[in-house]
């Protein structure tokens, strides 16, 4: 299913659909300057064992605008890294992305061979320098210097540098090709609360300065509220909930995304034990016939247990769920006795 526009508050762009800012990279020579920046449908990376093929990835449809952040969360193991390493296909050897279509600028990255992958992520998706060591070293001071490390600090070595100097160091890095979409993936895991702030501000700041689109995968849930204009909750290697964040997260639709809010401390809440989603995830070697949340939830139909939830979109939150057929403008069609479906988070 086509992902719908998004609603959320995407950066400013300027001529040619190209954002605002002080970044201006030109377009591939194959753009489409009306393209939105990135449009994926149906995609589908499996993994492929001996005696086994893991559905890793299995029917993902999203939309990325320019200046726009997208947040990707969901459990271990749902196919959040393998869905943004599939954008450009930097995957193990016994992966691969068997259907689907993955538009950057209207160009089809999923029809391309290895060869003009190669070909098109370093000639077309980013600058190649082709600098002088000096100049290629001024350039490298530049970048640490924009991300708060001082200039002279670009000669230490790894374990001369803080985490967070560290992390700092890996954006820089990830900005020295002026690339339209930055991949963040669990990028404040392991740092200090202090740290991970100074690294989502930092984050910030250059999504609006250099007017670059960002996909940031994580688990922490409020790192996605504070950093992102839409969020994208997965499931077993499906999209179970997607929208702005804060329709989401005020009012959460899908059966998991209400209890992966549930599960997360509310401080204006009253106290009470943080509720826990029982069982486990299906096994992706033979995943279930219908919704693969089904073993999981209070809600489940026997349609649930035998036909895939088809996607419907309300109020600009996309939701795989048949608690929420075509027609229900947002409003459960059932649900288990004295409790509501789709409450207000936190209420």
């Amino acid at each position: 299913m086509t992902a719908p526009r998004p609603t959320g508050a995407a950066g400013p762009t300027g001529a040619a659909g190209r954002p605002a800012g002080r970044r201006q990279w030109p377009l591939p020579k194959l753009a489409d300057p009306e393209a939105p920046l990135l449009v994926v449908e149906g995609l589908r990376t499996y993994f492929r064992l001996e005696d086994a093929t893991v559905h890793a990835v299995d029917g993902v449809s999203f939309r990325l605008d320019h200046g726009e952040a997208l947040g990707i969360a969901g459990e271990s193991g749902c196919g959040k890294t393998t869905t943004a390493l599939s954008l450009v296909r930097i995957l193990p050897a016994n992966a691969e992305v068997v259907g689907g279509s993955i538009k950057l600028m209207g160009i089809d990255l999923a029809s391309r061979t290895e060869a003009q992958m190669r070909r098109y992520r370093w000639r077309e998706i980013s600058i190649v320098f082709g600098e002088s060591p000096k100049v290629a070293r001024k350039r490298a001071g530049d970048l640490l210097e924009l991300v708060g490390i001082p200039r002279a600090r670009g000669r230490a070595y790894p374990h001369e540098l803080s985490g967070g100097m560290r992390q700092r160091a890996m954006i820089a890095m990830a900005l020295a090709c002026d690339p339209a979409i930055i991949i963040g993936d669990e990028p404040t895991t392991a740092l200090d609360v202090m740290v991970q702030a100074q690294i989502l501000a930092l984050l910030e700041r250059l999504r609006h300065e250099l007017g670059l689109s960002l996909i940031l995968i994580t688990h922490d849930l409020s790192v996605i509220a504070e950093t992102c204009d839409r969020v994208m909750v997965m499931y077993a290697g499906r999209v179970a909930e997607e929208g702005p964040v804060d329709v989401v997260f005020r009012r959460p639709r899908h059966p998991y995304t209400q209890k992966l809010l549930a599960a997360f401390p509310n401080i204006h809440a009253d106290r009470r034990t943080l509720e826990v989603i029982e069982g486990a995830p299906p096994d992706l070697r033979n995943p279930p016939p219908g919704c693969r949340f089904a073993p999981r939830c209070s809600f489940a139909m026997d349609v649930c247990r035998e036909v895939v939830p088809p996607e419907t979109t309300f109020d600009g939150v996309r939701v795989a769920c048949h608690l929420y057929p075509e027609g229900s403008d947002g409003v459960p069609v059932t649900g288990r006795a004295g409790a509501v479906v789709g409450a207000e988070a936190g209420a």
